[in-house]
């Protein structure tokens, strides 16, 4: 499969107020590949590997149902982790194992890492968005500040200057290699760049990042990206399961985000080959491939999102703020979201987050 390259946004969406004009690009909608009998014959491979504390030390080690078995030597960074080791040399992995609760785990992505992030991915959340997927032109590409990024059982706090802090579960890409040029990702080949997948929470701030329409900063408060609880390492076999894993989130119980990656509008291919386009990527860089519809967030009808382009700004974001006051889906302290990917034969499981919502000081 191929695609044209396209040149990255220029200008931010501003969700729920109407779109930023951007050039027309071409693009290719992210196809699912063969259905799950097909892939079930294929072989695979798969290993789950946590980054945790021990006895006042950081190690790596593969998980086996309640154990975690040790891996021998010091990795300080993702990256590290990821040039030294693959599927096969960590499958065969013996030793002396600890009991899983015993561990204090950490996020498997290090604070080192880029943190890349895709907006508006799922076609259902488009729709949600007032945007048609299918004449979709332009892949919605931003950043949050690594300084986020916590383990999978974290406390999210939500600052006081916040009042609408919203949820959005996402895929994760880890990368596998380097990337300093263009270069041509596709399904055959995408195994040499990604090394596994972990579970991403892109908690965010809506008050700030739609009026003030600043992506960056509304996503990037210190605890608003809880990544794992571990990184899920697949091989050339196993890639293809990207195309058919399941994202379920819930808040106190209430299923309140549940999709395929199926649904994907720009895969994970298509858009490593646009990103080579533009910028440095490094081993053990995450990547969030986006989130499915069901947030907090109420979007206006595309009539409503004219008429407010029409208003005075001050008038426009009253009313915003007004709507979104009326949300009762928005996270207050004392709240738990649960996160869990899988796929629906339970071969590729990437664990559960919980996290409680807790008030800033």
């Amino acid at each position: 499969m191929s695609f044209s390259r396209r040149e990255l946004l220029k200008a931010s969406l501003s969700l729920g107020l109407g779109a930023v004009a951007l050039p027309a690009v071409s693009r290719t909608s992210f196809q699912p590949g063969p259905g799950p009998q097909t892939l079930q014959r294929e072989p695979t491979m798969t290993v789950n590997v946590v980054r945790y504390e021990h006895q006042a030390r950081i190690h790596w080690g593969v998980i086996r149902e309640d154990r975690v078995t040790p891996v021998p030597g010091e990795y300080p960074t993702t990256g590290d982790f990821i040039r030294a080791h693959s599927v096969t040399s960590l499958q065969g992995l013996g030793g002396d194992s600890l009991d899983r609760a015993s561990l204090r785990l950490l996020s498997p992505v290090t604070g080192n890492q880029q943190f890349v992030c895709q907006g508006a991915n799922y076609r259902q959340h488009m729709i949600e968005s007032g945007m048609n997927p299918d004449v979709k032109t332009f892949n919605m590409i931003f950043t949050k500040a690594s300084s986020c990024i916590v383990p999978a059982d974290s406390d999210v706090v939500r600052p006081r200057v916040v009042q609408f802090l919203d949820y959005e579960i996402e895929l994760g890409l880890v990368l596998r290699k380097a990337i300093r040029g263009p270069v041509q990702v596709t399904d055959a080949n995408l195994h040499e760049y990604v090394a596994g997948v972990v579970i991403v929470n892109d908690y965010s701030a809506r008050d700030v990042q739609i009026p003030q329409m600043q992506f960056y900063k509304g996503k990037s408060f210190r605890t608003f990206g809880p990544v794992g609880p571990h990184l899920t390492l697949l091989d050339a076999g196993s890639i293809g399961q990207l195309r058919q894993l399941q994202l379920r989130l819930s808040v106190n119980g209430e299923v309140r985000q549940q999709d395929s990656t199926a649904n994907l509008v720009y895969g994970p291919a298509e858009t490593l080959t646009e990103l080579s386009g533009v910028q440095d990527l490094e081993p053990g860089d995450l990547l969030a491939t986006g989130t499915p519809a069901g947030c907090a967030l109420s979007i206006p009808s595309p009539a409503k999102q004219k008429i407010g382009a029409l208003l005075p700004e001050k008038k426009k974001w009253e009313i915003f703020m007004k709507v979104q006051a009326g949300r009762s889906q928005y996270l207050k302290p004392g709240d738990v979201v649960e996160a869990s990917i899988r796929s629906a034969d339970g071969r590729v499981d990437l664990g559960l987050q919980r996290n409680r919502i807790v008030a800033g000081a």
